[in-house]
């Protein structure tokens, strides 16, 4: 008699995919339009400062909003601040640039 093989022969098992690897969609964020992204820094730092006549002065717009904008929003800033205006949010001065928070603004900026 011939000695066999004593090794158990291997078996390949074929590819099948199990449902558990699958990979979840990524869910970004939707982006913003640029003048929405220049109203969300007016937000953010009236949500600081949120009592209703608080005055934004021209320093505080250069820092917290202008030094911040992106040549895309840069082109909308006139735009993105007159429709705070328009919306009863702010109030500009005659100078054009320093703002004051109304109680419209200080209620919705919270």
């Amino acid at each position: 008699m011939k000695p066999t093989n004593t090794k158990p022969s291997a078996k390949k098992k074929s590819y099948a995919p199990s449902s558990k690897s699958r990979k979840k969609a990524y869910h970004k964020e939707p982006e913003l339009k640029p003048v929405d992204e220049v109203k969300a820094f007016f937000r953010d730092y009236f949500r600081k400062n949120n009592q209703a006549g608080h005055v934004m002065s021209k320093e505080d717009v250069i820092k917290h909003v202008l030094k911040k904008l992106t040549p895309k929003e840069d082109s909308v800033f006139a735009e993105a601040l007159n429709e705070l205006k328009v919306g009863g949010f702010l109030e500009i001065q005659e100078d054009g640039v320093t703002l004051i928070l109304t109680q419209k603004g200080a209620d919705s900026f919270s």
